[in-house]
């Protein structure tokens, strides 16, 4: 989100300072680059990574399951918990 606030705000300096048309054209690139699959792909795994590392909650396992209806899930023990 913050960087989207600071590519907006650059290219609105960007903008004001070379006209109007210039900054159209900024902003239809800054448009284009983060809307193309492959930007997206991109930021979508950089927020899952940091996603991951901040999660308070730790990640669940499965384990062998009691009947046909029922699974039971425990946090995945980290290597500081072992130790």
């Amino acid at each position: 989100m913050i960087g989207y606030v600071a590519v907006l705000a650059v290219g609105y300096v960007m903008g004001t300072k070379a006209g109007r048309q210039r900054y159209e054209q900024i902003a239809g690139t800054c448009r284009a680059v983060t809307g193309s699959p492959a930007a997206k792909a991109v930021i979508d795994a950089g927020r899952r990574k940091i996603a991951e590392r901040v999660s308070p909650d730790p990640a669940l396992v499965k384990l062998t399951p009691i009947d046909t209806g029922t699974e039971v899930m425990e946090p995945e023990s980290t290597k500081s918990e072992q130790s």
